[in-house]
């Protein structure tokens, strides 16, 4: 029997898109751009496992197929979701191949549903590896070591049977008031784009489609309140918030989210300059664009119906819904005379070509399921037979994504500030105090969309100080205060911990950490306000007007530091909080962005000089939440700052000490003057380590506009960087290749060409620390 065009798998994948859209009637159109159950409502506990539930099959029969469903194996507090009744690795791989097989083998066509996933900083489900938030990710500047987290992060998501991993990319941190500051890479889009370019080649490295969140500026909402509007005019989006995602684009991301944000008024999901003109038509992207969640059904207001909002969003370009009500009356939409067919069938054709590129028409359909539970032994990575080829476990894929996420962790712990004498500690210290409310919570240093965590499982800072000092070394304990507040009944006890010892260890910072207590929103923002949202300061929804630490850890603090015992403070945060000048009060201050659940063991190597500090800020560290913004890249305009603080940041994006001594050079550039159309040459600098100890230097690469340029000059923009490991006392070369992407700026038409003008290139170790060299660019030499 001759099989139909779209089942071969010798065909390309346009002619099997063309032939399997011919075949599909209306309603079966309408389900294949439809997103519209929670996963975790398409299957319950059932004797001996887990089963579909009747929900499931009425919506697959509803439409005649399912174009995705999202979240199936997802489990936290929102959802509802934990051991008792969810989906461990083999069940959720048994219970994906379930999904497909209902869908398959139930629907006229057979077309596969995608498998849409959660991860963030990890798959999010039980028993996925939790990796260390992105801003923990950004302050390694590592896109290599991040590649082989994504990549392993991938294996482990599509061992389980997805397809698709939802990921945070795009947004930046322009105000840390915002709760969702940990999802970003920081506040450049040079590193942002640079670490998404690593995450969409590490997932297809695995067979895992991503895509990128959010699309776009919503980084730059007003006042830093969640999924609000924001005052960006066209420059700034194409200059800084579009940056990262033409990157991932041109690496080959299989989708964007459309934010919940407005752009010039409009709602990201209904803006056809950002989706269709910019998106398709400049970039080429042809790519799948998914909703937020709900996005779609937000548009009500402004059409008055759900009818015409759907129509609205996928005329914009919006390809695939999420949880709305909107998606679902499209068929409605085409009768109507709203939307035309042909344009639902252009949407419909870009799910269709993800699943093709992804392979699910072509994958071996799973097998036989005849009591409609159980199947554990079919999941993927588990042997079959002594002839079965040997593919890594599920648990194995595990240990892989776990032992990255660990050394994602200690390359990201940044030393903000050192006397140059507190720190490494000694492993033989006659006594340590490991003191504050993060010090021994694992919870407290995963950061928001994380699953369960197994009792028992992790690391926290305490328990890797204990495992590291020698057996004669006493390690004592107190928490000192709540998270949050200004209770300070537990100050007491951690003045006597520190009172008797050599050294305090002080666990500061903030907490993602959701519970069966916070209030959520119906999107799974937590609801923040009195009593929704205990003990959390960070997250989405949990957006702060004062980035402070709160009253309660600023007492400890200061009365840690009045016993006259040196104090080492480590920050475990998932935003940049404002700090004072600790001078007179902490001999070093570390930063650790929410590093996961092995992220004490990571802090206790770098406390104790095991591994040499080398994370650097990508973001700046604020004195007050009154000077907000301080990003280091704003635009140039002389201005001299406030009358009562200084409007320049505590700490600068890039900065980071070492345990050692650093030298830099002047850069040397290869050539002066450069043409326009021929700008490539060479930037070096020299850097001598002339310390004692080795160090790892991240060398930054800056660009000053100094005169030309089709709009007004940023003070500051990141360009480049190279990492050296240097031993004591050696010499070595940062070499930079200047061309057109290092020298180019946007044009009045918002084109990105190397525009003649003077700019000064720096070097150095950090945005405040840099030397420069002038280059001279001509005009076009033809």
């Amino acid at each position: 029997m001759t099989l139909p065009r779209y089942r071969d798998p010798a065909a390309p994948v346009p002619d099997r898109v063309r032939d399997l859209l011919g075949r599909m009637t209306l309603t079966e159109k309408v389900g294949q751009v439809n997103q519209r159950m929670y996963g975790w409502d398409a299957y319950e506990r059932a004797a001996g496992g887990h089963r579909l539930t009747e929900a499931f099959r009425a919506e697959v029969a509803a439409f005649g197929g399912m174009g995705a469903l999202y979240g199936l194996q997802r489990a936290d507090a929102w959802s509802g979701v934990g051991f008792a009744d969810g989906l461990d690795a083999l069940d959720g791989a048994a219970m994906a191949a379930r999904v497909q097989r209902h869908v398959r083998e139930t629907t006229r066509l057979g077309i596969p549903v995608l498998l849409v996933e959660e991860m963030p900083h990890g798959h999010q489900a039980l028993d996925g590896t939790v990796l260390p938030v992105n801003l923990s990710v950004g302050a390694t500047w590592d896109p290599e070591l991040y590649a082989q987290a994504a990549a392993a992060a991938g294996a482990e998501l599509r061992s389980r049977g997805a397809h698709v991993a939802l990921v945070s990319a795009l947004d930046l941190v322009r105000d840390p008031r915002w709760g969702r500051a940990e999802e970003c890479f920081g506040e450049d889009p040079y590193l942002a784009a640079r670490l998404t370019e690593a995450l969409v080649e590490g997932a297809r490295e695995a067979g895992v489609g991503v895509v990128l969140k959010h699309f776009a500026g919503q980084g730059a909402t007003v006042g830093g309140r969640n999924s609000a509007a924001t005052e960006l005019g066209a420059r700034e989006l194409h200059e800084i918030h579009l940056v990262a995602a033409r990157a991932g684009v041109a690496a080959g991301a299989s989708g964007v989210m459309a934010a919940y944000n407005e752009f010039d008024g409009l709602p990201c999901v209904a803006s056809r300059y950002l989706l269709t003109e910019v998106l398709r038509e400049r970039w080429g992207f042809d790519g799948l664009v998914m909703a937020d969640g709900g996005a779609i059904d937000r548009l009500v207001r402004l059409t008055g119906d759900p009818v015409t909002a759907g129509a609205l969003a996928l005329d914009a370009g919006c390809d695939l819904s999420l949880w709305d009500a909107c998606f679902p009356r499209l068929a409605e939409a085409v009768e109507r005379g709203l939307l035309s067919e042909e344009a639902l069938d252009t949407a419909v054709a870009r799910v269709l070509t993800a699943k093709f590129r992804l392979g699910l028409f072509d994958e071996d359909p799973p097998g036989p399921d005849p009591d409609g539970a159980g199947a554990r032994d079919a999941a993927p990575g588990r042997d079959r037979g002594p002839d079965a080829p040997k593919v890594p476990s599920v648990a194995a894929r595990a240990r892989d994504a776990g032992d990255v996420g660990e050394r994602i962790a200690r390359a990201s712990i940044t030393l903000l500030a050192h006397d140059g004498a507190v720190l490494p500690l000694s492993p033989s210290a006659d006594r340590i105090a490991v003191i504050g409310p993060n010090a021994d919570s694992v919870e407290q240093q995963i950061g928001d969309y994380t699953a369960p965590q197994r009792p028992g499982s992790g690391v926290t800072v305490l328990q890797g100080v204990r495992a590291a000092v020698a057996p004669g070394t006493e390690v004592v304990h107190a928490r000192g205060c709540e998270l949050v507040g200004d209770d300070r009944g537990g100050l007491p006890e951690a003045v006597a911990a520190a009172a008797g010892a050599s050294v305090a260890v002080l666990v500061l910072g903030g907490s993602s950490a959701r519970s069966r207590t916070t209030a959520f929103d119906d999107n799974g923002a937590a609801v923040a306000g009195s009593g929704t949202a205990p003990g959390m300061t960070c997250g989405e929804g949990v957006d702060l007007a004062d980035v402070s630490l709160p009253a309660g850890q600023r007492a400890l603090l200061d009365a840690v530091a009045a016993t006259g015992t040196p104090v080492v403070v480590v920050l475990v945060q998932g935003r940049p909080h404002a700090l004072p000048d600790l001078r007179d009060r902490a001999g070093a201050v570390l930063s650790a962005w929410y590093p996961g659940p092995r992220g004490g063991r990571a802090v206790a190597d770098v406390l104790f000089g095991v591994h040499e500090p080398r994370g650097r800020l990508p973001v700046s560290v604020p004195r007050s939440s009154a000077q907000l913004p301080v990003f280091h890249n704003g635009k140039d305009h002389r201005y001299r700052g406030y009358v009562d603080e200084s409007h320049q940041p505590r700490h600068a994006f890039g900065h980071g000490l070492s345990y050692t001594d650093v030298e830099y050079g002047t850069p040397r550039l290869s050539a002066s003057r450069v043409a326009a159309d021929a700008p490539d040459l060479t930037c070096r600098v020299a850097v001598r380590n002339t310390g004692d100890r080795a160090a790892v230097e991240t060398v930054q690469l800056y660009l000053r506009r100094l005169s030309g340029g089709s709009s007004w000059p940023r003070v500051r923009e990141l360009r480049g960087f190279v990492r050296l490991s240097l031993a004591p006392g050696e010499r070595a070369e940062a070499v930079f290749a200047v061309g057109r992407d290092t020298l180019s700026s946007l044009d009045r038409d918002l084109a990105w060409v190397v525009e003649p003008g003077t700019v000064a290139l720096g070097t150095g170790p950090a945005s405040d620390r840099t030397l420069e060299a002038r280059l001279d660019i001509t005009a076009p030499s033809r």
